[in-house]
């Protein structure tokens, strides 16, 4: 039987057929049509007579309600309500005797919910304009459909409904909403079913073979950003992802968002659909993402040379977002016919999954030295790199999550050139090669995208406080803890770590105030140490 059983009702034209049609669409419900039922009736009884005419559909609608109270209605809905749907929609009842009898036979799972305008011209205005696409043979006129006693009457079933909304001061969806609350058909936004994954040094911190370990856990795997930040995934060809979001790979079945807050450039978007072999076909792109232009790209030359800059236009791009606010949306994903065939609202795809009950890793870019407005500027990316600045981008509530993982580097690096200060002591390759026991030519440290040597420095403790403070660090990972020693690339297990590393890590969590959870201690499918006592969903 179903779980719950909507009764509509409310004058002809006051929307009831389109609420019906917005529950079908958005919460599956099941429909049931009075009027088709009436005509299953009548062609049963083997009358002779047109029931696709609305005189004659109202007349003999009384007729049945004349015979037993509207009892009727409520034994239809009990043949066609069997199955287990979580919801069924009624549209429309007419008299309170069917609204009783439903009540009597379901009890609580019904719930009534009446139509109405405010502006009755206004009822009259749709029913003429509804006139041409009805498929029944409609009166001439609205006043004719209101001459019918019973019909004259439906306005009077407002006093007896659960909820009584008005057409005309609301639109349709604030009309959906409204009865998808009271039906507590709206998902709880208490529900914590996200977790973010962001970077707490300057970039590079290992966040793809992080997000690639734990997208089996995933329904939906997000990302926001640009494509000035390129994560590395460990499949068997070494994949760079600079806008799809980097468990794609490890987790086939998940969809793949990317948010309005996002940066694209289509050539390389299609570029990195060839190399990954992603199929495109799961991947949605908010229409209010901005798209770069090779123009933007060229403008961006000087700041290579001025503070490091990849240059691949991301900067300008959103710089062109915000001075461009002349109506011309031509700028957005929207307006890129390249790009409409991924376009899809991340409002609507975040409800849908949120609704389900559904997990979501979020995953950042960059890391938070770097943000536009806590980094060290000039030396700065273009967007807010943090944790809150992410969800910004992503259209999420804090309310939401329910993990933040922030990732950090054993030894924090910047890419080459003048790209800003760091707070460690600044480091050689050779210092790092010398330490670990690793040869040197086993350590190339060059930008996925800038291909720049990087430099790299003494671990921070200062930013590692502050970066567990300003994102809320829930988790703590460390990668690149082979740097500290060699040897830790051969373990699988926490307790395999060097003595060394263990007191390292032990540290780090006193000074972060949280677990480390995640440990990388190579870049291969079987490389991180999972100390974790969370999980998205168990794999299976």
């Amino acid at each position: 039987m179903a779980r719950n059983i909507v009764v509509l009702s409310g004058p002809v034209a006051a929307g009831k057929s389109s609420l019906a049609a917005g529950l079908k669409v958005e919460y599956s419900a099941r429909v049931v049509r009075t009027r088709l039922l009436l005509q299953e009736r009548f062609a049963a009884l083997h009358q002779a007579g047109d029931l696709n005419e609305r005189r004659a559909l109202q007349e003999f609608g009384e007729h049945l309600d004349g015979q037993d109270g509207g009892a009727w209605l409520a034994e239809d809905v009990t043949t066609v309500a069997q199955g287990d749907e979580p919801l069924v929609v009624i549209d429309s009842v007419r008299v309170l005797g069917q609204i009783e009898a439903l009540r009597e036979r379901f009890g609580r799972r019904v719930w009534h919910v009446h139509l109405f305008s405010s502006d009755v011209g206004e009822l009259a205005d749709r029913y003429d304009r509804r006139r041409t696409e009805s498929e029944l043979h409609e009166l001439g006129s609205y006043r004719a459909v209101q001459e019918n006693r019973t019909e004259s009457e439906v306005p009077s079933l407002a006093q007896h409904a659960d909820l009584v909304l008005d057409t005309h001061r609301n639109t349709q969806a604030d009309i959906l909403v409204r009865c998808a609350a009271r039906l507590g058909l709206l998902a709880d936004l208490d529900a914590a079913l996200v977790d973010i994954l962001v970077g707490g040094e300057y970039g590079s911190e290992g966040k793809g073979n992080l997000a690639f370990y734990l997208a089996p856990e995933y329904d939906l795997l997000m990302r926001v950003g640009g494509p000035n930040a390129g994560h590395q995934v460990p499949t068997p060809e070494t994949n760079t992802h600079r806008s799809i979001p980097s468990g794609a790979s490890a987790n086939q079945r998940a969809r793949l968002l990317i948010g309005p807050g996002a940066v694209i450039s289509p050539r390389v978007l299609f570029e990195e659909f060839a190399e990954t072999g992603v199929d495109p076909r799961r991947l949605i792109i908010d229409p209010q993402a901005m798209v770069i232009t090779p123009e933007d790209v060229a403008a961006e030359k000087r700041l290579k040379a001025a503070i490091g800059s990849t240059g691949q236009g991301v900067g300008q791009a959103a710089a062109r977002r915000i001075l461009g606010r002349d109506g011309d949306r031509s700028i957005l994903a929207e307006g890129c016919e390249d790009l409409k065939p991924f376009l899809g609202s991340a409002r609507q795809v975040l409800a849908e999954t949120f609704a389900a009950g559904q997990r979501v890793l979020l995953e950042g870019t960059q890391g938070t030295g770097l943000s536009l407005f806590h980094g060290q500027y000039p030396h700065v990316t273009s967007r807010d790199t943090t944790a809150a600045g992410v969800l910004s981008e992503a259209g999420i509530s804090s309310r939401r999550v329910r993990r933040t993982i922030v990732a950090f580097r054993t030894y924090p690096i910047r890419v080459g050139g003048p790209s800003g200060p760091m707070g460690g002591k600044e480091l050689t390759w050779e210092d790092i090669a010398s330490r670990s026991g690793l040869p040197r030519d086993v350590i190339v440290e060059r930008g996925s995208v800038s291909n720049n040597q990087r430099r790299v420095a003494e671990f921070d403790w200062t930013l590692l406080r502050w970066a567990a403070d300003v994102n809320g660090a829930t988790d703590i990972a460390i990668t690149f803890v082979d740097y500290l020693d060699k040897e830790n690339q051969n373990a699988y297990r926490f307790d395999q770590l060097t003595s060394e590393t263990i007191q390292f890590l032990e540290e780090v969590e006193r000074v972060a105030g949280a677990p480390v959870s995640l440990i990388s201690t190579k870049f291969s499918t079987r490389a991180v140490i999972d100390r974790r006592d969370w999980r998205g969903h168990v794999l299976t």
